[in-house]
């Protein structure tokens, strides 16, 4: 039997019960887990999955704008749509749905 090391870490409790509700559901114990995640970061030498901050939602893109960007921005919107550059609202579902997850 191969001699084991021990790592200990804290995390938030909520956090820690929905992981134990996911991996119990795939049959999987948490060390179990960890152990598997530590081996695809050695064989993919780095963390096996991108890590950054997620795009940004449409919603929360206009609460960044001041008066005069999203006055900018309506204007470009007004230019769209009296240029004809537009899409029913079931494409624009569609396309949101694709880009942000939503």
């Amino acid at each position: 039997m191969s001699k084991t090391s021990s790592i200990y870490t804290r995390v938030e409790p909520q956090l820690k019960e929905q992981v134990e509700d996911v991996l119990g559901q795939l049959g999987i114990p948490v060390a179990n887990a960890i152990n598997l995640f530590l081996h695809q970061i050695v064989i993919h030498r780095g963390i096996p999955f991108e890590v950054k901050l997620p795009h940004k939602k449409p919603i929360d893109f206009v609460d960044d704008l001041s008066r005069t960007e999203l006055d900018a921005e309506l204007e470009k919107a007004v230019d769209d749509l009296e240029a004809g550059r537009t899409m029913t609202s079931k494409q624009v579902r569609e396309n949101m749905q694709r880009k942000y997850n939503a």
